[in-house]
């Protein structure tokens, strides 16, 4: 693998694992997701030569997902939900909140985190959602949303 997390091979076998069909793009871009963390432009080429598509093709179904990414996360990736329910309850607040305390805007990344917008994590009824590292918490305001990330920086 090299530094950019792109490793020709490996890609391969996950192409070769959906029998490089085409219309399995989306599966082998969430394997790639799930493998490496992200979708560099070299894989994107690559992907567009063995399933037989244009760059466009993979390019447009990685930009159209907001669980793919073209950038390597950060140690940790923190995500607000955007979605109706939590809009209502403050996570546009939150979310300002949050771009302060993390040093980062939303969809950036720096060493420590990654802040990304989601749109529902289906905790509707304690919202506004947020999930850091695949752990969903409820009922987050500015405070709790404090306490998180210090724990988190602490390294629980």
């Amino acid at each position: 693998m090299t530094a950019n997390g792109y490793n020709k091979e490996a890609l391969s076998q996950v192409i070769s694992d959906f029998q490089a069909r085409p219309e399995m793009l989306v599966q082998i871009l969430q394997a790639l997701t799930k493998r490496i963390g992200w979708i560099s432009e070299s894989a994107v080429r690559q992907l567009a030569d063995e399933l037989n598509l244009s760059r466009a093709d993979v390019h447009g179904v990685v930009s159209f997902y907001h669980d793919f990414r073209t950038t390597p996360a950060g140690k940790h990736v923190v995500r607000i939900c955007q979605a109706e329910a939590c809009q209502a309850m403050g996570s546009r607040e939150l979310t300002v909140h949050a771009e302060k305390v993390l040093g980062v805007t939303m969809h950036g990344t720096n060493d420590d985190v990654s802040l990304e917008p989601t749109y529902c994590l289906g905790n509707c009824a304690c919202s506004p959602a947020v999930m850091i590292d695949e752990k969903t918490y409820g009922r987050v305001s500015t405070q709790r949303f404090d306490q998180l990330v210090d724990t988190l920086r602490e390294g629980g």
